[in-house]
């Protein structure tokens, strides 16, 4: 059983940083992409960047692309998203979640919330201007 748990959320000035985590157990790197998602309340959830944990392929969305790094640490089982620059529009609760990437296959369909299989509990993060 795939359990996520993130970390690193919080409260920031425009322009500031912050890094979030994803514990990752009973993963398994080489088959698994990991992505971090975004949501408000009333919208849609938002993918906002992907890694391929088995060869470290990445993806981002247009709107964080140049700001934000996804990143992961294979000795600790983490994914990390280091976010900079920070807008108020980037205030949302972030998720990470798992979904099966065989080959880094699963990357096409990186946005797709439907086709991951595991979610964390979400982090607030909130950007003041």
């Amino acid at each position: 059983q795939v359990q996520l748990v993130e970390s690193g959320g919080g409260s920031v000035q425009a322009g500031g940083s912050l890094r979030l985590s994803c514990a990752a157990s009973g993963y398994d790197r080489s088959q698994n992409c990991l992505g971090w998602f975004r949501q408000v309340p009333g919208k849609e959830r938002e993918g906002v960047a992907v890694i391929w944990t088995g060869g470290g392929s990445t993806k981002y969305a247009d709107s964080v692309k140049g700001r934000f790094t996804i990143s992961q640490d294979n000795a600790e089982n983490t994914v990390y998203l280091q976010m900079n620059s920070l807008k108020p529009e980037d205030t949302a609760t972030y998720y990470c979640a798992a979904k099966p990437c065989p080959y880094s296959l699963g990357l096409a369909t990186w946005r797709s919330v439907h086709t991951y299989n595991y979610w964390g509990q979400g982090t607030q993060v909130t950007v003041s201007s």
